[in-house]
């Protein structure tokens, strides 16, 4: 298969309320060596934070001076849904990918998530946390949750993806461009993945791939934030978007 000549990768990261782990995840995002040469830009979203968020993102751009920032403070907290659509709306690299602005995931998987767009055999890449690779032991119910989730959304999406909800998510330049995200809040997840079937099922060329990655699962005394509520709009949000726009 041909390969891709893709140049830039834009790396957008929603935050909220992660002045403990920005700078140092940040770092890691930085200095993770990227294949086929590509280079890199950073488009942070400070979703409403009350901590000291915003502060630390203005820093960055002078610690990082030969990386392309690209900065959006927003008053009030919207959720991941509408930080994304606003990140999504800065893009120039050829290549997205989301990060989260904690340790659950890890850079280092950026190699593996990359490549095989840039062999030219998928448009679309899902990391996933549960074909193989380290994970911190967390909570049982969540994984049950995230299972029927996940069952639920490919069943309706004719999908065989084994993680929906995960933070890793990469897409060439001109898929991400035809998703309009209406979900504000976690509900994004499976928004963006029955959106990437609705396209495959109009035709599009759009080849989904998936790979291990490692996972570090925070509780919630170390900030995790999402909840059963999100779990039940997640339900909603898999049927609304394989029937409707």
């Amino acid at each position: 298969m041909k390969k891709h000549s893709l140049k830039m990768l834009s790396i957008i990261v929603p935050v909220y309320n992660e002045d403990r782990y920005l700078d140092a995840v940040m770092s890691k995002v930085i200095t993770q060596p990227l294949p086929g040469g590509l280079k890199r830009e950073l488009i942070l979203v400070n979703d409403g934070s009350q901590d000291n968020t915003w502060n630390v993102m203005q820093s960055l751009p002078d610690k990082f001076p030969s990386i392309r920032f690209q900065l959006v403070n927003k008053p009030v907290n919207e959720g991941k849904g509408a930080a994304l659509r606003d990140g999504f709306a800065k893009v120039v690299g050829d290549i997205v990918i989301i990060q989260d602005a904690d340790f659950e995931y890890d850079p280092a998987d950026y190699p593996k998530l990359l490549q095989p767009i840039l062999d030219g055999k998928a448009e679309v890449v899902y990391g996933s946390r549960f074909i193989g690779e380290p994970h911190r032991v967390m909570y049982f119910w969540h994984q049950v949750a995230n299972n029927a989730l996940n069952l639920l959304s490919n069943m309706l999406t004719n999908l065989n993806l084994t993680d929906m909800e995960v933070c890793y998510k990469v897409f060439v330049r001109d898929v991400i461009d035809q998703i309009k995200i209406k979900s504000s809040r976690f509900g994004v997840e499976p928004e963006i993945t029955a959106k990437i079937a609705r396209m495959r099922l109009n035709g599009n060329r759009v080849r989904v791939y998936e790979t291990g990655i490692s996972y570090a699962g925070r509780t919630y005394e170390e900030g995790k934030k999402i909840g059963w509520k999100d779990a039940i709009s997640a339900i909603i949000q898999i049927i609304r978007f394989r029937f409707m726009d």
